[in-house]
């Protein structure tokens, strides 16, 4: 202690009486980074005078690495925070694996939300068999419509064949009307035993040319009506001789010449096959024979082989 005067002490100075704070030899050892760290304020040691006066010394600063690796500042939190959550999703990574992405399929996935601290907080699998969704075949759908389609063509054939039974059954009492009308007008020839002499259209012996059909047959053999009609004319004619017409129902006409007896008389009925009269050689003739003309509605005369021939009959 220096001499003071009175009424005052003076500190004296020095330099033994500094005592410093020191740090620990040893800090623990943080196992895991924090979430954040809290700023850490330097000890300021604190210098004891002689005099017992305290005054803050200006000792030098903590140089301790990991003092100064802990300092608060923005960038060290900042890499601490992207630190925590790179190790979360590094451990939902290494949980899944890459294979097990692989193996996912369309009827299973497994969807895990990562979280910033620990990469993982649960999972959810959806199954397309859990959604109960029916399922349409195209198979069956086409098998339908041609089940209904077949249906609708049954159904058709049915009714077309039910018109058609009809349109036949109509066609055959028709037919079977014609027919019965036909055996009661059925033509047939006029005479028998005959031989054909001359033809229609020849030439020689006639003015113009020959305008019927020769039967050439002995004298008396029976002439009958080709076709049902009546008797409209009986009598002699010229070159024609003794000469019979019947009319058709239709109009025509049918000459029957060179007759030697006429039967009917005008206005008689008479059917097919019904004798008339008998051959003879009355007449322009060589010989006997029936000169046969046919005159569709009286007028001129047409081949009347033709008109055999048209209704069954071969001369």
């Amino acid at each position: 202690m220096s001499p003071t005067y009175v009424g005052r002490r003076v500190a004296g100075r020095t330099g033994s009486a500094e005592l410093p704070v020191e740090l620990p030899a040893e800090l623990p050892v943080l196992s895991e980074a924090p979430a954040s760290v809290a700023p850490i304020t330097p000890v300021t040691p604190m210098v004891v005078t002689a005099a017992g006066r305290r005054r803050a010394a200006r000792g030098r600063r903590l140089s301790h690495p990991l003092v100064r690796a802990l300092r608060p500042r923005p960038v060290i939190i900042g890499v601490a925070t992207l630190a925590v959550a790179f190790g979360g999703a590094a451990s939902s990574a290494s949980q899944d694996g890459p294979d097990d992405a692989d193996t996912l399929t369309s009827s299973s996935r497994t969807v895990q939300a990562p979280t910033a601290l620990g990469g993982t907080s649960g999972g959810g699998a959806v199954s397309a068999r859990d959604r109960q969704t029916p399922t349409v075949s195209r198979d069956s759908s086409r098998q339908a419509l041609q089940a209904a389609s077949g249906d609708r063509l049954v159904e058709a054939a049915e009714r077309q064949a039910v018109q058609r039974d009809a349109a036949l059954a109509q066609f055959a009492a028709q037919a079977e009307k014609q027919a019965q009308k036909l055996a009661l007008n059925q033509w047939s020839l006029p005479t028998s035993g005959y031989r054909l002499t001359a033809e229609y259209g020849d030439v020689g012996l006639w003015a113009t040319y020959h305008t019927g059909l020769d039967f050439a047959a002995p004298t008396g053999t029976p002439i009958t009506s080709v076709a049902n009609g009546t008797v409209t004319d009986v009598g002699y004619d010229g070159a024609y001789g003794n000469k019979t017409v019947v009319t058709l129902d239709d109009g025509t006409e049918v000459w029957y010449c060179h007759q030697t007896t006429m039967d009917v008389g005008v206005g008689d009925t008479v059917s097919s096959g019904q004798v008339i009269g008998t051959v003879g050689s009355t007449g322009n003739v060589t010989g006997p024979h029936l000169h046969l003309e046919v005159r569709p509605g009286g007028g001129d005369p047409v081949d009347p082989y033709s008109a055999l021939s048209v209704h069954g009959l071969t001369p």
